[in-house]
């Protein structure tokens, strides 16, 4: 394989990223903790548009609890935005040529 060749594809691969980037950017994910009683909802870059609470968790008494499970289903959703970059590189490698698993920069 010459240098070029090698560029060409590396060109290829940054195109293909910042795609994959700009997509999950445009993105709504909502994790969740509690059994669903608190939601999250975040952007693909990780911006909070979203936090639903269940009427049952509103009491002084739970505070901690509700404080805990808002930083759970946050989290979730973090998880979750992170698997889908990961899944979407796998693709952008394979379709190069290279292992599903090689490791793309983030």
């Amino acid at each position: 394989m010459d240098i070029q060749q090698v560029m060409k594809q590396a060109q290829q691969m940054q195109t293909k990223m910042q795609e994959v980037q700009e997509a999950l950017a445009q993105k709504s994910v909502e994790g969740q903790s509690g059994g669903g009683l608190v939601k999250v909802t975040l952007t693909g870059k990780g911006v909070v548009t979203g936090v639903s609470i269940a009427d049952e968790l509103l009491n002084k008494d739970e505070k901690e609890v509700l404080e805990d499970l808002v930083a759970a289903a946050f989290n979730d959703t973090k998880t979750k935005i992170e698997d889908d970059f990961q899944a979407e590189m796998a693709k952008v490698a394979e379709s190069m040529g290279l292992p599903a698993d090689f490791k793309l920069p983030m």
